[in-house]
């Protein structure tokens, strides 16, 4: 077998893949049609939309109320595809547009993939550190990959020994990473969240070495033998269970692998016995089953996309801090700036914007990251109350500006999304959303009147010279 790593890097050094593609304009295909407004405010935020159901449960709609307010979170992906450096899981797939080492068949290269599993020992692993980066950089939410679609588990799982805890971290006092992952984040105010893969490529009761691999979706014709995934289905909602009833309190189940739905091959993992289970162990739980739509899909999840107009249920914008989800030895990052303007579009069309950090193989959050989050942190300790627990304007777009407004319509806000390697422009005009008379036009980081004036429907604003980057007016 051939030394492991001498020929993957080269495979795996690229950004995103077909399956994120496909699955990125199917996504967009349901939003734009289920509800693009031209205009949408708050008073009409339980229109009812195509494909999205609001939840009937009570506990459930005021969880889900309180996590639109927080508008930016971190999704974390950690798993065997870190200790490589390539994107995740998705190497042992046998879909066409997959590239692999030639120098390998596929069972080769299997193998050598899940035996990644005794190779990641994370010896820095530090989710104290997580955490405290992702709160100085303005998060409020978090979601971490307990399974990847790999089936490796990051929880000491009884129903596989293909987990951390009974691999490189046996005997290890760390080796339960869930808890001390979640402990960490609730420690800083987080609300916490699950992200749990519905395929499970490990499994035999999934992928059945009886018959060959094709595609992403279970191998075997599951009308033949409905026992089999019978199997599976449990497995599942034990897996499910265990994540949602040993760790403390959970806020959201994110349930990726949207082709696990039963007109898919008949692949019916039972949701409604599944919530019902979830939400008696977690009540008010918010249950994310990604792109299915209907009760079980409490908010729709775009991927690294953003709508085009604004939209009435509630969303999230998944989007990553370099190309890939997952840690890669040579990333490529966005820029602070570019992820801040990102998140004033998300927040104006009414989402929340959940940003993709993958920590290294050793367990920390890397340098280049932690230094773009902070920067995102600073700009929102400036200008924040332009983000946090704020809501949609009928009016939301201007050029480069983005409007926001406040709860209790007291405040409108503008942000302005100044481009990457532009300087700050002197002055600033928009048409709508006009100053009323006797209102002022503030710089939220500092308080300070700016001077403006309107002419033909379009006010211009004097901005100071001590701005260099992206800012927020406040109109009041």
């Amino acid at each position: 077998m051939p030394t492991p790593l001498d020929g993957r890097e080269k495979m795996y050094n690229f950004a995103t893949d077909m399956k994120t593609t496909v699955r990125h304009l199917l996504v967009m295909l349901m939003l734009t049609a289920a509800f693009c407004p031209t205009a949408r405010g708050q008073g009409d935020i339980m229109a009812q939309a195509d494909g999205y159901e609001w939840p009937a449960e009570s506990d459930v709609r005021q969880k889900l109320t309180g996590w639109q307010d927080l508008k930016f979170g971190v999704l974390l992906h950690w798993g065997l595809y870190s200790v490589a450096g390539i994107v995740e899981s998705w190497s042992i797939c046998d879909e066409d547009w997959i590239r692999r080492d030639t120098t390998m068949t596929y069972q080769q290269y299997t193998d050598w993939y899940f035996s990644l599993a005794d190779r990641f020992c994370p010896t820095a692993f530090d989710p104290v550190q997580w955490a405290t980066v992702c709160r100085k950089a303005g998060m409020r939410y978090m979601l971490f990959t307990t399974k990847h679609h790999d089936g490796f588990c990051l929880w000491d799982s009884r129903q596989t020994d293909f987990t951390i805890a009974r691999h490189a971290l046996s005997g290890d006092s760390r080796r339960d990473v869930l808890r001390h992952v979640f402990d960490a984040f609730r420690g800083e105010g987080f609300m916490v969240g699950a992200y749990f893969s519905k395929p499970d490529w490990h499994s035999q009761y999934y992928w059945w070495d009886v018959y060959a691999k094709k595609g992403r979706n279970v191998n075997y014709p599951v009308e033949q033998y409905p026992w089999r995934w019978q199997q599976f289905k449990e497995f599942t909602h034990r897996q499910v269970a265990e994540v949602l009833s040993h760790y403390g309190p959970v806020d959201i189940l994110w349930l990726d692998g949207g082709w696990v739905y039963p007109e898919n091959r008949h692949q019916d993992i039972g949701m409604p016995a599944l919530a019902a289970m979830a939400r008696e162990l977690q009540p008010g739980l918010l249950i994310v089953d990604r792109t299915i739509g209907g009760p079980y899909e409490n908010y729709q999840t775009p991927e690294q996309t953003i709508p085009d107009c604004q939209l009435s249920h509630p969303w999230e914008s998944c989007i990553t801090l370099s190309d890939d989800w997952g840690y890669v030895k040579k990333p490529r990052w966005k820029s602070a700036r570019r992820v801040v303007n990102t998140l004033a579009e998300v927040v104006a069309k009414g989402g929340n914007m959940v940003l993709g950090v993958g920590p290294t193989p050793e367990g920390l959050i890397q340098q280049e990251a932690v230094e773009r989050l902070q920067d995102i942190g600073r700009w929102l300790s400036l200008y924040g109350r332009a983000i946090y627990a704020t809501v949609t304007t009928p009016h939301y777009h201007d050029g480069r500006v983005w409007f926001t407004r406040s709860k209790d319509g007291r405040s409108l806000f503008a942000i302005y999304a100044l481009p990457d390697g532009e300087p700050v422009p002197t002055t600033i005009s928009w048409q709508g959303n006009l100053p009323g008379k006797g209102q002022k036009v503030r710089l939220l980081s500092t308080g300070k009147t700016l001077p403006h004036s309107i002419s033909d429907g379009q006010v211009t604003v004097t901005i100071p010279t001590t701005v260099d980057d992206s800012f927020a007016l406040e109109i009041r």
